[in-house]
């Protein structure tokens, strides 16, 4: 969840978009509206977040909107503090090291914040990659990388390199992805005293609502395993998440990695956190202007749209790719034992506004009430058996 929203709101407390930006969430919504309508009249919530989100010209993530920011919707941390970044690049250093040599590929760069600040702190360092991949489907979003990149790195231009899709060649390396799993498409469920449903989406004259209906069968399978593992089953009326999708997608993603190691940083949970009886109104959640609501439905193409990861999930889906899970951490344990700390301590010299300016971002970065606790980081490896400084300080892989 982005550090600028602190709490979730209503809907009927939004801002409404102008009128450029409702006609384009209205193009969004007949979109939809015509791929359920060819679809029988209900599709999947998976289907109907990835064309919200991914649709080609038209998607939250394909359009051309300011998304990160303070003109956009969210914040997430490497625009929070260059701290952020600086600590994955020594991450990275140490695997590279380890590796003797290498590349990164980013997976979904954003603003382009992170690959400026891997790739300056890694230079500082003498310890560049050969190569830094930026695998990013969004042609609005690339011109913005490119642009900054070109404008604080122009000396590191050659040395990147954008992918409208995974690499053909497998690399040795590292894969970073932050905070990408929690925008992959879920179907969601509801258990009730009766029946397990899954809940799809139809549409009334363009407006989307509910639609339960029984899990297809991989759903379903997912479902009823589900509920087998986890200590305590919730009790109805519970609405949840499942990402049906992981397995297959990491496994592509995987697939690129010949040797070394996959770097995840997210918001969300073990398995038995995540589906705590609790958490009953599931994890889903949309961010539009710095707010946070839970209407999905609401100004499609022009909102993000995320669940929390199940960690526990991503550790088997990495199993099941051949994979090892090599640490699990919150971001707090992993930004501090990449040196964090100490990066704060060797700007005590700086003016005193400047070094309580960094203050107030590591205290954002690693706090319980803000980032610290409810982002994790993952390492999966392939072939590499190194150290991991980032999971050095604690790790719960014992959690998942």
């Amino acid at each position: 969840m982005p550090l600028s929203v602190q709490s979730r709101t209503s809907v009927e407390s939004l801002p409404e978009p102008d009128a450029t930006a409702a006609a384009h969430s209205d193009a969004v919504r007949v979109h939809i509206a015509a791929a359920i309508d060819e679809a029988g009249g209900i599709i999947s919530f998976a289907d109907y977040m990835t064309q919200a989100l991914y649709a080609p010209g038209l998607g939250y993530y394909s359009a051309g909107a300011a998304k990160l920011g303070a003109a956009g919707d969210f914040v997430t941390a490497p625009e929070i503090s260059t701290l952020f970044g600086r600590c994955i690049a020594r991450q990275c250093e140490e695997v590279l090291a380890t590796l003797a040599g290498g590349a990164i590929l980013e997976l979904g760069a954003g603003s382009g914040r992170l690959a400026v600040d891997v790739l300056g702190e890694l230079a500082s360092r003498e310890c560049l990659p050969e190569c830094y991949y930026i695998l990013e489907v969004s042609a609005d979003l690339r011109e913005r990388q490119q642009r900054l990149i070109a404008e604080q790195l122009p000396q590191l231009v050659d040395r990147v390199q954008w992918l409208e899709q995974l690499p053909a060649e497998p690399l040795q390396g590292i894969v970073l992805a932050n905070e990408v799993l929690d925008a992959l498409p879920v179907e969601c469920v509801q258990l009730d005293d009766t029946a397990h449903v899954e809940l799809g989406v139809t549409h009334d004259d363009g407006v989307f609502r509910w639609q339960s209906r029984s899990p297809g069968a991989q759903l379903h399978a997912a479902l009823a395993r589900l509920l087998v593992e986890l200590p305590e089953t919730p009790a109805p009326p519970y609405r949840t998440e499942i990402n049906t999708g992981l397995e297959d997608w990491l496994r592509a993603v995987a697939g690129v990695l010949d040797r070394g190691v996959m770097l995840f940083i997210d918001y969300g949970y073990p398995r038995a956190e995540y589906y705590h009886p609790q958490r009953n109104a599931g994890s889903l959640i949309c961010h539009y202007r710095h707010r946070a609501h839970e209407d999905p439905f609401l100004y499609p193409g022009l909102q993000d749209i995320s669940a929390s990861v199940d960690f526990t999930r991503l550790a088997e889906a990495a199993q099941a790719c051949d994979l090892e899970v090599a640490g699990f951490t919150s971001q707090a344990h992993f930004l501090l034992g990449c040196g964090l700390d100490n990066m704060l301590a060797a700007a005590a010299d700086q003016s005193q506004q400047d070094y309580w300016r960094l203050t107030g971002e590591v205290k954002r970065l690693t706090l319980p009430g803000e980032m610290g606790e409810r982002f994790k980081a993952m390492a999966l490896v392939r072939d590499y058996d190194g150290p991991l400084a980032g999971f050095r300080l604690q790790d719960f892989r014992h959690r998942l």
